[in-house]
């Protein structure tokens, strides 16, 4: 079967370079085109390059990065990979999706808008019928969006756990990794034994966009969860993984260990798939008292394709009437350019490719 085209917005960035990673040899897509800035114009990937975890093949680091160019990229590529910041995104993503080419953003600039997914197939995948109400959809163009890379980690067990015993309260603390802040993250004079409790706008995306992924799609919209859905966000002094403490209410009192079994054998669409970047295990429970951590969990998920995109949760407990664990997910690649990857995987499976 023949790959899709497709083109990485942002080639110079981080999330870019993930795209850029996942893409190498992917069963459905094929890269045409990588893009970003005039002032990255003409230079080959290898010059630009800031992953320093991936082996790229010789012919992905000679590949050269051309300005930004709907027009080009509506006559060469079937659909877009898009890791521009918010501020860029927002244009370049409603001019592609106009020319007729699907957009799978990791930016924020569309996540609330109400014909617009905010998605994650293992938690919401009726929603990406939004996209048939979007204006560009007759032409073959549309936009979905993955959320904030804290909310990511944090929806699939909440997901899980709604299922089966109804969520009533969530609060979330997160320790988020400098990673998640782009290249070069946070100056190392400001987060080098330090911890810095404000990232802005990070808490009310996340009690946003949680609400609109666990609420249920009707007819042309989507109504939001009524759980209460508290966050507060800090950044620490971690490459990658976002390690998360929760603490819930629920409508139901399981015992800790069906709350367990719970998570570890939840399954959903894309495993039923068996989407080439689905984990396999989307849920990994840990009954080490230490755990889970970024340098141990981050990359977790089986098979070699779906590496970093396993949520892991550890430290599962009950006091009174109320839960607490700590999760843990990769923000570039389970909460960044893997969401927007499975995303496309799923809108492929659904035949909204063509």
């Amino acid at each position: 079967m023949r790959k899709m085209e497709v083109a990485v917005l942002g080639a110079t960035g981080m999330i870019g370079q993930r795209f850029i990673q996942l893409l190498e040899e992917h069963p459905y897509f094929e890269i045409k085109g990588l893009y970003a800035s005039e002032r990255s114009e003409g230079k080959r990937l290898a010059d630009v390059l800031k992953l320093k975890d991936h082996i790229f093949k010789e012919e992905t680091l000679d590949a050269v990065i051309e300005q930004i160019s709907p027009r080009k990229i509506s006559k060469e590529s079937r659909l877009a990979f898009s890791g521009l910041p918010s501020d860029i995104a927002k244009d370049y993503e409603v001019s592609l999706a106009t020319a007729g080419v699907p957009v799978f953003s990791n930016a924020s600039s569309h996540r609330m808008r109400p014909d617009v997914p905010v998605l994650i197939p293992e938690v919401n995948s009726p929603h990406l019928d939004l996209v048939k109400m979007q204006k560009t959809h007759g032409d073959r163009g549309f936009i979905v969006t993955n959320p904030n890379c804290s909310a990511t980690g944090l929806a699939i067990p909440l997901k899980a756990i709604d299922n089966a015993y109804g969520l009533d309260m969530v609060v979330v603390t997160t320790f988020q990794a400098v990673s998640g802040a782009g290249y070069p993250g946070v100056p190392s004079i400001d987060i080098l034994g330090n911890v810095i409790p404000y990232i802005r706008n990070e808490e009310e995306k996340m009690e946003m966009e949680i609400l609109k992924m666990l609420g249920r799609l009707e007819g042309k919209s989507i109504v939001p969860a009524d759980f209460t859905m508290l966050a507060n966000c800090a950044r620490v002094p971690v490459a990658d993984g976002h390690l998360e403490s929760v603490t819930m209410a629920l409508r139901e009192e399981p015992t800790v260990e069906e709350l367990k079994k719970c998570l570890s054998g939840f399954r959903a669409e894309p495993q039923r798939l068996k989407l080439p970047i689905a984990p396999l295990v989307p849920i990994i429970v840990r009954d080490e008292e230490n755990r889970p951590q970024p340098l141990m969990d981050a990359n977790a998920g089986q098979p070699g394709r779906a590496r970093g995109m396993a949520v892991t949760v550890g430290r599962l407990r009950k006091t009174g009437r109320f839960y607490k664990m700590f999760i843990l997910s990769h923000n570039t690649i389970r909460g960044g350019a893997g969401g927007s990857v499975s995303n496309a995987e799923l809108a492929y499976a659904k035949q909204l490719l063509k």
